[in-house]
């Protein structure tokens, strides 16, 4: 989905390579989280939801010592970043977040709502495309929620 959206929005063959490697590798971190956080039924306390907004740095830290990545390590550290600031770890926003890192984020929350998890069952993709445009310009980049759901409505993006 990444890079449908990153060549919807015409980005070149190196900035889809490291949005390739960045949409592959955003959450590697969570290896460092817990599965009984990650896979928890209910709401998370606060105290658990530190650790999870922690994966992020340790996928920078994980990658680190992989030279080719070196680029790759700024996007996976923006991934929960949001559009107003309001995002992790770091409080980036709007263009201070690497566009691939804002790319994965639409494609990563409308990968989440329309797949069943512990504490909810999965969201027809209707409604998950109508939740990424009730928070574009928010949560999200409203020009990457703008490419998404064109390529949503010719049918490039599915519903899993």
């Amino acid at each position: 989905m990444s890079l449908l959206v990153g060549r919807e929005l015409a980005l070149d063959r190196d900035a889809l390579k490291r949005l390739e490697l960045g949409a592959l590798f955003h959450d590697i971190g969570k290896i460092g989280v817990p599965s009984e956080i990650l896979q928890k039924p209910g709401p998370l306390t606060d105290e658990e939801f530190e650790l999870v907004k922690a994966h992020p740095e340790l996928g920078e830290k994980i990658l680190a010592p992989i030279d080719r990545l070196a680029d790759v390590r700024p996007i996976v550290r923006a991934c929960h970043e949001r559009w107003d600031g309001l995002g992790y770890p770091d409080g980036l926003e709007r263009e201070a977040i690497p566009l691939e890192s804002r790319i994965v984020l639409v494609c990563d929350a409308y990968h989440a709502m329309v797949s069943d998890r512990p504490y909810r069952t999965r969201l027809p993709g209707e409604e998950a495309v109508r939740r990424l445009h009730e928070a574009a310009g928010s949560q999200f980049d409203p020009s990457v929620v703008d490419a998404f759901v064109r390529l949503y409505a010719a049918g490039e993006v599915l519903g899993l």
